[in-house]
């Protein structure tokens, strides 16, 4: 039970740090345009994360119980990380809780539901593909809805401009902040779900006193205190994030104008909340990054940032098979030490 209590926590932990660093994702552009003060900004992606994080629950399932076979997943065998490199560790820590029997991970499945309909589930439908085309969609998207607006308000005066996109980047801020919540918190769910469900199923939560029975899950699922408690100390990170980003923002960033940022964040947010309801858990800092270049691409060719780029694509390469091999290498220390 102290075990699972520490699991927990340290998923709470890193939940407070992914809102913490995150907050950027959310507030950077609304700030720099100088739509909203820093203030008003981080109360409201405060706010939004929390709200976001409390939307769904289909990505959680996935890095629960769509990438992993959970009748292999031992009590030792529980990762906590964030984004890719949590769907690394959990790979290589259930791939050591089932003695490298390859079979664990589930690759790509195809699913019937009672009504008939069909879906894929596993690795590469969930996370390889998405974590390859969302960055590209992004930078897609992001050029295409620039240019559409550029044509809507060529013969606009720029005040006009700035005074209608200055007021539409505040609900695209929020609704950015609203995917970041949607997106990321649920990734910690699943963790802390495949935890609950996996020291349920090894009988170490038989005599649990009762204000701790909440912990016990005979079946795999995402309980309601699990979201709430994942959404709030999200909330928590990327309000104290937030003021960071006051210190350090300032003039900084590079230059853009409101009807920019409106178009970055809505085409960053509406990846999320797509590959959201899909159950992908795709990175929410590739999403808004790339959405950024894309932007500026309509501007300026010379906007694309061939730095970003590669740093993404050897995050594409190396993030999960490096974290699955640090935890497949952690969980036999740790089976070695205890026997």
């Amino acid at each position: 039970m102290w075990f699972l209590l520490l699991v927990i926590f340290a998923v709470f932990v890193f939940e407070y740090i992914n809102g913490f660093h995150d907050a950027a994702n959310a507030i950077a552009t609304v700030v720099s345009t100088r739509v909203l003060r820093p203030r008003a900004a981080v109360l409201m992606a405060a706010i939004f994360n929390l709200v976001g994080a409390i939307s769904g629950e289909a990505v959680a399932k996935t890095v629960g119980a769509g990438l992993v076979d959970t009748a292999y997943v031992t009590y030792l065998g529980l990762p906590t990380s964030s984004s890719h490199a949590l769907i690394g560790g959990l790979c290589g820590a259930a791939l050591a809780s089932a003695s490298t029997h390859w079979s664990v991970i589930k690759w790509s499945i195809h699913k019937v539901d009672a009504h008939g309909k069909a879906s894929w589930d596993g690795l590469l439908p969930k996370v390889i593909l998405p974590m390859i085309s969302s960055p590209v969609a992004g930078l897609v998207i992001g050029f295409l809805f620039m240019t559409l607006l550029y044509v809507l308000v060529h013969r606009w005066r720029p005040v006009t401009v700035s005074r209608v996109f200055g007021k539409l980047q505040i609900f695209s801020a929020g609704y950015m902040a609203w995917g970041h919540g949607f997106a990321d918190a649920q990734k910690t769910m699943g963790v802390i779900a495949l935890a609950t469900f996996a020291a349920t199923k090894s009988g170490k939560l038989e005599h649990l006193p009762p204000y701790l029975s909440f912990l016990h899950t005979p079946t795999f699922e995402i309980h309601l205190w699990i979201k709430i408690s994942c959404a709030v100390v999200m909330g928590l990170g990327t309000w104290a994030g937030g003021w960071r980003i006051i210190r350090t923002l300032g003039h900084k960033l590079v230059t853009m104008k409101p009807v920019n940022g409106f178009a970055a964040e809505a085409t960053g947010a509406t990846i999320l909340l797509v590959a959201g309801n899909l159950g992908m858990p795709v990175s929410t800092t590739h999403a808004i990054t790339t959405s950024i270049m894309g932007v500026g691409l309509a501007k300026s060719w010379k906007a694309l940032d061939l730095i970003v780029v590669e740093r993404i694509v050897w995050a594409w390469i190396f993030t999960i098979p490096a974290t699955g091999l640090l935890a497949y290498g952690f969980f036999r220390l740790f089976s070695a030490i205890s026997s």
